[in-house]
C-alpha cells in the first residue's frame, strides 16, 4: 500500500475513535438539556422510517400493499413479532399467487 492509502487509513480511525469518545463525554451532558434528550429519544423510530421510506420508493405494489397490510396490523395490535410474520407473510402469498 502506498503512504497515502496509509494515512486515509489512520484518518479514518481516528476520526471513528473520536466520534465515540465524544459520543461518551457528550452522552453524559445531554440528560440537561430536556429538548435534546426528546429529540434524540425519538430518533431510532426516524431513522427506522428513513430507511423504510427510502426502500419502498422503488418498490412493486406487491410490497406496497403488504407494507400496508403490516402498518395496519402494527397499530392494531401492538405487536412486533406478530406484524412480522403477517408481513411477510402477505408479501409472500402476493408475490406466489398474483
Amino acid at each position: 500500500m502506498t503512504s497515502a492509502e496509509w494515512l486515509l487509513i489512520i484518518l479514518l480511525a481516528a476520526s471513528t475513535f473520536s466520534v465515540r469518545v465524544i459520543g461518551l463525554f457528550a452522552g453524559q451532558k445531554i440528560t440537561e438539556y430536556p429538548h435534546l434528550k426528546k429529540a434524540l429519544d425519538a430518533l431510532p423510530g426516524c431513522l427506522l422510517v428513513a430507511l423504510i421510506a427510502t426502500s419502498l420508493s422503488a418498490a412493486s405494489s406487491f410490497i406496497w400493499f403488504a407494507s400496508a397490510i403490516a402498518v395496519i396490523v402494527a397499530i392494531l395490535s401492538n405487536h412486533v413479532i406478530l406484524t412480522m410474520i403477517l408481513g411477510f407473510t402477505s408479501l409472500f402469498m402476493l408475490q406466489t399467487y398474483f
